[in-house]
């Protein structure tokens, strides 16, 4: 039986570790120790920080492990690349995980081939972080450089509040230093895809829903397929091959945060990972492949190909709170009848469960995937599965204010 290493155990990996089992590997799943759903999946559990390279490479190799992957995150991106390099197994390379898991290093490569991308200033301090706001122009993004799900990026409008966003940014991450970025105009769409041999082989760019907060952006759904003209969508290809080549990736899924204007296109970042927030799912029903098994074949080292059977309209939003409390009561017959109509509906929680308010991409307590076009069509089945929902009984919709 082959081992596939996955590196993490949280609701964005639980789908790997079964499409795994599901395909007849022998799962290992590497985590901290923590309340983790995706342990009570796997066959066997390291308890492991995804980000210690060397410790995970040990044990992958006492394992022998046939491939190693994970999904929905950045934090284990450049164990990866450590991995597969010492073991030559397939994936994304070691140079290309640490440059864009690191924004700075991401920003620099992107300069040195010409990626169009927001214009940006590396600062050490808060007082380097006003300098590059007031070169800039307010509104900007200071933004932490090795973190994902949204964490540690704030949008800044005035002076006095860039030293407090600069000690937010930088207190989380592991570096002394953060991005302060230009804030893009336009329309913001995620894009996804496949690299095989520095190639894109695969591009799927998509709608993208945003919870705009004060001074937080954070992702809460995509939707398939991208409304855009044919000259947009080839400038979103073109630019989002150079940021390939930029980084040097090669075998290994791609997530793209990027704005569009005017037929042209801002690459915000890429990832060496698939997007969370339900995008394997949305592919797998828009192109008609299962983008986990494509993953998992990557990792073993088999052939991997990419033929589009269907074109099906598709969205998914996630569900939130906008307050932290606990999970009161379920309407479970209600959220039954909405699944009869062809509905997914997850809910990540039973009753009794704590959720956390809405801060970033894992403050979810489920997430609703409907067949349409129409995002007003998926919000109003949202907002009857929030009416089945309890937050220290008040539903979801209450809390809302709808």
């Amino acid at each position: 039986m082959k081992k596939l290493m996955i590196l993490g155990a949280g609701i964005y990996q639980v789908p790997l570790i079964k499409k795994a089992k599901e395909m007849g590997l022998q799962t290992l799943v590497v985590s901290v120790p923590g309340e983790y759903p995706g342990f009570q999946y796997a066959d066997r559990v390291f308890l492991l920080d995804t980000r210690d390279c060397e410790g995970i490479y040990q044990a992958a190799r006492k394992e022998q492990i046939d491939g190693i992957c994970t999904s929905g995150t950045d934090v284990a991106v450049v164990t990866i690349g450590y991995v597969c390099e010492k073991m030559g197994l397939p994936g994304i390379p070691r140079e290309a995980a640490r440059i864009v898991t690191d924004k700075a290093l991401m920003k620099e490569a992107f300069q040195k081939k010409q990626v169009r991308a927001a214009r940006y200033h590396k600062v050490f301090s808060a007082k380097e972080a006003e300098e590059a706001a007031q070169e800039i122009g307010f509104p900007v993004i200071v933004k932490r450089v090795d973190s994902s799900g949204s964490r540690g990026i704030l949008k800044v409008s005035k002076r006095e509040d860039v030293e407090s966003a600069f000690r937010e940014a930088v207190s989380g991450s592991r570096v002394p230093y953060v991005l302060v970025e230009e804030v893009l105009g336009g329309r913001e769409i995620g894009v996804d895809g496949f690299v095989q041999d520095g190639k894109l082989v695969f591009l799927a760019p998509h709608e993208k829903f945003v919870y705009q907060g004060e001074k937080i952006t954070v992702p809460m759904g995509h939707g398939f397929p991208l409304q855009e003209d044919a000259k947009t969508l080839e400038e979103i290809s073109r630019q989002m091959q150079l940021a390939v080549e930029a980084a040097g990736m090669d075998q290994c899924p791609v997530n793209a945060d990027v704005f569009v204007r005017d037929q042209k296109a801002w690459i915000v970042e890429i990832g060496g990972r698939t997007g969370a927030t339900c995008i394997p799912e949305l592919i797998g029903i828009h192109y008609g492949f299962d983008f986990y098994e494509k993953m998992i074949r990557n990792a073993l080292g088999e052939p991997v190909s990419f033929e589009e059977r269907e074109h099906t309209p598709c969205m998914a939003k996630l569900l939130v709170s906008p307050r932290g409390g606990k999970i009161t009561d379920i309407d479970h017959e209600g959220i039954r009848k909405i699944r009869e109509e062809g509905v997914e509906v997850q809910l990540d929680y039973p009753v009794g469960h704590s959720v956390s308010a809405m801060e970033n991409g894992t403050d979810r307590i489920g997430h609703v995937i409907a067949r349409t076009k129409r995002e007003e069509e998926l919000d109003e089945v949202i907002q009857r599965v929030e009416k089945c929902i309890e937050i220290d009984h008040r539903t979801l919709e209450e809390l809302w204010g709808k």
